[in-house]
């Protein structure tokens, strides 16, 4: 299995749901993103539009962890980029059942990220959209934190470089506003209107429930998965970066349940995101404080927020708002080699054994 590294070869792709291309029940796109009746639903007029979201639901930090989270997401996105538009090409680049892929083709062709499109008679293909496309900064911070922080995973990443330098990729995240390196205690960034941390939850969420063998992924991005593959994950390590280091902080400020808390504490200092520190007060009682595999972790999580809001909003306001104290305006984060310092796009990147 190639897992999507190079571009699949052009042929005719048979619909979801099927193998041979002909029509079943229940394949992905029958529904077509039709709201339930009776059900207050998110709206997307145009997948190069932003989606409107109900009043006091899901935010738009909810919405991007249900895709950003999910390994078979990040898997089919990023055999996407590489041009795969067809379902039999999906089933020949990943080890994925047709029931996997097809939830999964349904679901991001209805938040927009996908635009599914006739080529032949009864045949489509899915297209990544200006939404999609914009999933791949994200895709190459974590690819990059995974290679560089995750040396023990079973599934060897190739290796990447910056053509405008020729060196080995190291990503930096600079102000879009000045060009100015940002990190984490460069930025201030604050819950907003629709910040809630009961709002951070996706739709519809599977993460800890134990996936039959022919549905679980392979592991392509194991710890960023343990980091933001489940509300109660991603909740917790957002209020890490925002100063909580004690036990009852997560607890109480979260409204997480202690025995989740418990848990992930445990989980994050095994993967050695987090570290604990004796509390000055109360020396039997420990704080936790991101390490600095932590504190990597950083660009994926600023450019994850920054395509949740730019592409799902909510009624009360955004769900984070960020500015850069440094240049007294709004800050919105941008790629730049950590080399270099120069322009990160995808031309500008090279992936051994690609032209």
């Amino acid at each position: 299995m190639s897992y999507g590294y190079h571009i699949m070869p052009s042929t005719a792709g048979a619909r979801p749901g099927t193998v041979d291309g002909r029509a079943t029940a229940g394949t992905a796109g029958a529904a077509g993103g039709r709201a339930t009746a009776g059900a207050a639903r998110p709206v997307t007029r145009s997948p190069d539009e932003p989606t409107l979201l109900p009043a006091g639901r899901t935010n738009a930090i909810g919405q991007m962890i249900g895709v950003v989270g999910d390994e078979w997401n990040l898997l089919i996105i990023r055999a996407a980029m590489f041009g795969v538009t067809r379902y039999c090409q999906w089933k020949h680049e990943l080890p994925i059942s047709d029931a996997v892929l097809t939830r999964r083709l349904l679901r991001l062709t209805e938040i927009g990220v996908f635009e599914r499109v006739e080529y032949r008679s009864r045949r489509y293909e899915y297209r990544l959209t200006r939404r999609g496309r914009g999933i791949w900064p994200i895709l190459l911070a974590i690819w990059w934190w995974e290679a560089k922080w995750v040396p023990e995973r079973l599934n060897a990443l190739p290796q990447v470089a910056h053509r405008g330098c020729g060196r080995e990729l190291s990503l930096a995240v600079v102000c879009h506003e000045c060009g100015e390196q940002v990190g984490p205690r460069d930025m201030d960034a604050r819950l907003g209107p629709s910040g809630a941390w009961s709002r951070w939850a996706p739709e519809s969420t599977t993460r800890r429930r134990a996936a039959p063998p022919d549905e679980r992924p392979p592991l392509m991005y194991p710890q960023t998965t343990a980091l933001i593959g489940n509300r109660w994950s991603a909740v917790i390590l957002g209020g890490a970066f925002q100063g909580l280091r004690r036990f009852r902080e997560f607890e109480v400020r979260l409204g997480a349940p202690p025995t989740i808390v418990a848990d992930r504490l445990r989980s994050f200092c095994d993967i050695g995101v987090f570290r604990q520190v004796p509390d000055e007060g109360r020396a039997d009682r420990p704080t936790y404080r991101l390490t600095e595999k932590g504190h990597a972790f950083f660009p994926v999580i600023i450019l994850s927020c920054d395509w949740a809001q730019r592409w799902f909003h909510a009624p009360e306001g955004p769900a984070i708002v960020m500015r850069h104290p440094a240049g007294g305006h709004e800050f919105r984060p941008r790629l730049a080699c950590g080399g270099c310092g120069g322009a990160m796009s995808a031309r500008d990147i090279q992936v051994a054994g690609c032209t």
